[in-house]
């Protein structure tokens, strides 16, 4: 309860009105509403698959080094209950339509890529730890749809994510696009650290539910949830800058 009362209120309001958002915006959705969708009826996802090589030696050079992807609880308090500290770690290039320039400057391949993805929210570098389980979640809103581009896949092991009903693995070089409303939960079965780009775009929508997802899209990202993350991001890199002077 303690949790809960501290979480912004538009994420404590959302979470109480999202079955009856969804709703409506399932009702107004272009593409399929099931947990796992068909990566053909997303023409982009191409070229990232096309480029997939050098945005894995971008993830290599940038993300994995010292300390410059944090802790995803860390940039994002609200993720503390399933993203334990040093087991999930995110190097954001996109926070919810907020650019992170020097980021994005220190991965041109990947920015070009990205920039590229019609209705683009958050891309980030993904980097799960050995032996990580991330708990059962779910995402915020039907209006956002994520899909991952599999960069570093340990083979030692089982490494998969469970969606709903369906259990999908990842593949180097390939994309995976879900709903991540539904419940999901995540499995690092495996000695290695598994890397992926994560994308969120927004689902394509007829109206009423693009007003609907439009107005609680704009809400949130004017937050203090998003705003104080798109903050610590900052701060974080920052920090990492000083540590390599």
């Amino acid at each position: 309860m303690v949790a809960e009362a501290n979480r912004p209120l538009i994420i404590r309001v959302g979470k109480h009105l999202r079955g009856v958002f969804d709703r409506m915006i399932a009702s107004s959705s272009l593409v399929a509403n099931d947990p796992v969708l068909d990566v053909r009826d997303f023409a982009w996802t191409a070229g990232l698959r096309e480029n997939w090589a050098a945005i894995r030696d971008e993830a290599v050079r940038v993300a994995l080094q010292g300390k410059a992807s944090p802790s995803l609880a860390t940039i994002s308090p609200d993720h503390r209950s399933i993203a334990e500290v040093d087991k999930w770690r995110s190097f954001f290039l996109y926070g919810y339509g907020y650019p992170i320039e020097e980021s994005l400057a220190r991965c041109p391949h990947t920015a070009s890529a990205v920039a590229r993805i019609p209705g683009l929210n958050s891309a980030f570098f993904s980097i799960l730890a050995p032996g990580t389980h991330i708990p059962e979640h779910r995402g915020v809103t039907k209006g956002l749809i994520t899909c991952h581009l599999g960069l570093i896949v340990p083979r030692d092991g089982d490494v998969r994510m469970r969606v709903h009903d369906r259990t999908v693995r990842w593949a180097e070089g390939e994309t995976l696009v879900f709903d991540d409303t539904y419940q999901h939960e995540v499995w690092n079965d495996t000695n290695g650290t598994r890397v992926v780009l994560l994308i969120q775009f927004e689902r394509p929508l007829r109206n009423p539910g693009k007003w609907i997802a439009d107005l609680f899209l704009g809400v949130v990202r004017r937050s203090a949830f998003v705003q104080d993350a798109v903050r610590n991001i900052g701060s974080w890199n920052a920090a990492v800058k000083q540590l390599d002077v």
